[in-house]
């Protein structure tokens, strides 16, 4: 595998976005361990608990009073354009075959389609190239794991389907405990995705460090999941700050890997162009899932219960 290149702005991307299938095989690499032949791994490759892969929406039908939210001209194509952003177990990954999308999201998104009676158009995107094509009508929602935070809520507006947030994750050999101020991260290399809340937080509050006279810690942004695993297994960063159901999982499945804490929850939701007229329906939806048992169904099938939500709301405050 090719190595990151470092960039004066201190983001680490590769030079052009790799082909799905070429980011299939780097999310595996990354979910089993393993990584290049000179990689101190701090432990061997695990193969983990199999990838899920029982039918938890195939019995969900068309609810004509949610899809009756729907515009008119929704409903005349009978199809809605999603952006995607994929590279993340257990949110939206792919199978080993590099082909098949899997994952808490696709799921979420494919049951939702169902009560709604439309066929799901998914293009896959980077993260942080959804948001802004919402704004330009690219695409007519977008998922990704998108936190609800006040700053997205003035372009955008979210349909809430479960509760995650920010995490750490270390390797087993780090002397880091648990994060609780940004500060305990003084001097150390941080990685993060491109583009997402965790990126933001940690760029916002690097002046922790300097105000308290000490070194301030370097952020590293990767527009690969897959990538900042690596990057942390072969100890080019010295940690990582993303979602707490993502590094759960990828803990879960990496023997050299450890989740440390929650830092902040957030609400995750559909992204929409703000004021836009599928929110109505789509948040229908969700309820409709929540109340006929198909949402538990698709949070076990993935070990997300903990982040269930009683119900979906439209916009919801930031978590404090």
């Amino acid at each position: 595998m090719r190595p990151f290149r470092k960039r004066s702005s201190g983001r680490h991307t590769p030079r052009r976005p790799l082909h799905p299938v070429a980011l299939g095989m780097l999310v595996v690499l990354a979910v089993s361990g393993c990584g290049s032949s000179g990689a101190d791994t701090g432990g061997g490759a695990a193969s983990g608990p199999a990838i899920p892969t029982e039918d938890v929406i195939g019995s969900v039908a068309k609810d004509e009073s949610s899809a009756a939210l729907l515009p008119a001209d929704v409903r005349a194509a009978g199809v809605v354009k999603f952006g995607d952003s994929t590279g993340s177990p257990p949110s939206s990954f792919y199978r080993e075959d590099g082909k098949t999308l899997v994952g808490v999201d696709i799921d979420f998104t494919d049951a939702v389609a169902r009560v709604l009676g439309v066929r799901v158009d998914r293009e896959l995107a980077s993260f942080e190239a959804i948001l802004p094509a919402l704004g330009s009508g690219k695409y007519q929602v977008g998922t990704g794991n998108f936190g609800v935070t006040e700053a997205r809520k003035q372009t955008i507006d979210f349909v809430t389907y479960i509760d995650d947030g920010q995490g750490f994750a270390v390797r087993k050999d780090s002397d880091l405990g648990d994060v609780t101020n940004l500060a305990q991260l003084c001097g150390r290399r941080i990685g993060t995705g491109a583009g997402t809340t965790f990126e933001a937080t940690l760029e916002k509050n690097k002046h922790l460090c300097t105000d308290a006279g000490k070194p301030a810690y370097e952020v590293s942004s990767f527009s690969e999941n897959g990538a900042t695993t690596i990057a942390l297994q072969q100890r080019h960063i010295d940690a990582i700050m993303s979602t707490i159901n993502g590094l759960r999982y990828a803990a879960s499945q990496q023997p050299w890997l450890k989740f440390l804490n929650e830092f902040h929850r957030l609400d995750v939701g559909f992204a929409l162009k703000k004021g836009s007229p599928l929110a109505p329906a789509f948040q229908a939806a969700v309820n409709k899932l929540i109340a006929d048992g198909t949402y538990q169904r698709i949070l076990k099938k993935w070990g997300t219960e903990a982040s269930a939500i009683a119900k979906s709301e439209i916009s919801p405050p930031e978590h404090p």
